[in-house]
């Protein structure tokens, strides 16, 4: 069963018509903003600025960052043991109300940081007014943006070896199941359907890599670098970044509040990998369709049509083939979010959110239904093994049959080959049509030996090159591959 990325779905703020914002009252003014404002925002301004309607999505994260930071103010002495257990205590208790979909958020308030600690304030009285200390909204959201990240890292990757365990699996079982080898869709080369689905194996286990450098690029702690300039407040930086798992506070706190590669490194990753799983399905839309036959899905994966009752449609495929638009979008977004933006924060990096949430949950999507129409297709074997020997696809065998055997030049060879391939072609047959006498008058030398490598199926069996098509390689490195997957 694929794992299951920690990717949770879009989620509103308060119902409002969807022509209208939803606007508290005008004389409300948010109390992150203080005593500088008398007046509340236009409903406009509230509308644009609030960013609640999607990331509440960060609520665990958030609450997370703030425990740690509570529990660092309390052994440095800058908040009391009295206050940091209330506070502890208080959000907990918002966590399991939010969990309990309880939770009354507000626009009003802008974001996920400022609704919970309003509500930790309504909660707990003084205490909570105490937890902002030494931090500021903008090290907040950068913390629970690389919080969020990188929990869904882990979920996307379980999800991607799975992927790879699906391709291994069927790999293993057809490694000597002969099938086209195509370049510029065209026929090349025979090869086995378990050599093509390991080639999506090595495809995704850089994925992985790339996922996994992400990781640890951005598994570094903003918490402490506060507005920009960090804190005269003497806290303890190195003790949060330990409790929150990551390997070291962050080193500059202009650097800390103003960077977003994370997320777009995070975001490239993505579209790369989205780029490789809709590779694949467009195969599958290839292969399932009936002048190709190579595969078949069953019901789980197929749709039929509302007026032609004889179609079987690979709309999950499809699916698939589509998402790397919107994750590729979601990268070229923020990087052109980012592309102007002078050091430190600006409230362009609110836009940073959707994005990344989207991709990642789509990116799940594709490779949970990446893994069962794997799982799921049955390869037509006759029809695959048929069509591999056509377009004379054992051309290349005979060119290198003449240089093994004859000591040709390769270039003779290949010059040779094309001129017998021509014959065939305008005889109606294959190479392995034409007679000794045929092949002697294109090049006098040749033997009968050379029916020995016309086949298909001696074709395959003689790519024994490290990483060539040979069924023993296939088995073996599907063998290995579900090793290092176990």
């Amino acid at each position: 069963m694929a794992a299951t990325a920690v990717i949770h779905h879009r989620e509103t703020s308060s119902p409002v018509p969807d022509d209208q914002p939803n606007i508290a009252n005008a004389a409300d003014v948010n109390s992150a903003w203080g005593g500088r404002y008398a007046a509340g925002p236009s409903a406009i301004m509230q509308a644009i600025n609030a960013s609640i309607g999607f990331d509440r999505k960060m609520w665990r994260q958030d609450i997370r960052g703030s425990l740690a930071h509570a529990a660092m103010l309390a052994h440095v002495g800058i908040i009391s043991a009295d206050d940091e257990a209330a506070i502890r205590e208080g959000l907990t208790a918002i966590g399991a109300e939010i969990e309990a979909g309880g939770f009354p958020f507000s626009e009003a308030l802008e974001d996920i940081h400022m609704n919970i600690e309003a509500r930790l304030t309504e909660r707990i009285g003084e205490a909570g007014k105490r937890l902002h200390t030494a931090r500021s909204r903008n090290d907040q959201v950068a913390l629970d943006v690389r919080l969020w990240t990188r929990d869904a890292i882990d979920g996307l990757d379980a999800q991607v070896a799975d992927v790879m365990r699906a391709f291994a699996e069927r790999a293993a079982e057809h490694a000597g199941t002969v099938m086209p080898g195509f370049t510029h869709l065209q026929p090349a080369q025979p090869t086995t359907f378990g050599h093509h689905l390991l080639a999506y194996v090595e495809m995704l286990s850089r994925d992985r890599g790339r996922l996994a450098d992400c990781r640890a690029r951005l598994n570094e702690s903003p918490l402490g670098a506060a507005a920009l300039c960090g804190t005269g407040f003497p806290i303890d930086r190195h003790m949060t970044a330990e409790a929150l798992g990551f390997d070291r506070p962050t080193r500059n706190s202009l650097d800390s509040v103003a960077s977003r590669d994370f997320a777009l490194e995070f975001l490239s990753a993505c579209a790369i990998c989205a780029t490789h799983l809709s590779r694949f399905a467009e195969e599958v839309v290839i292969w399932t369709n009936p002048y190709f036959n190579f595969v078949k899905l069953s019901d789980a994966f197929t749709t039929g049509s509302s007026i032609m009752p004889q179609k079987r449609n690979p709309d999950a495929a499809e699916l698939v083939r589509a998402k790397p638009g919107r994750i590729t979008g979601a990268l070229v977004g923020l990087l052109t979010v980012m592309k102007g933006l002078p050091l430190t924060y600006g409230k362009d990096m609110q836009e940073d959110k959707e994005g990344i949430f989207d991709a990642a949950e789509n990116l799940a999507l594709a490779l949970a239904a990446t893994a069962g129409m794997v799982r799921d297709l049955q390869p037509v074997v006759g029809r695959m093994q048929e069509a591999a020997g056509a377009g004379f696809s054992t051309a290349t065998d005979l060119a290198d049959w003449l240089v093994r055997e004859l000591k040709l030049p390769f270039r003779d060879a290949h010059h040779a080959t094309g001129r017998l391939v021509a014959k065939a072609e305008g005889m109606g047959v294959d190479l392995a049509g034409l007679t000794i006498t045929e092949m002697q008058a294109v090049e006098p030398r040749i033997t009968d030996g050379v029916f020995g490598v016309l086949s298909v199926a001696a074709s395959v069996r003689s790519r024994t090159s490290h990483g060539g098509t040979a069924p023993g390689n296939v088995a073996a490195m599907a063998k290995d591959w579900l090793e290092r997957l176990a």
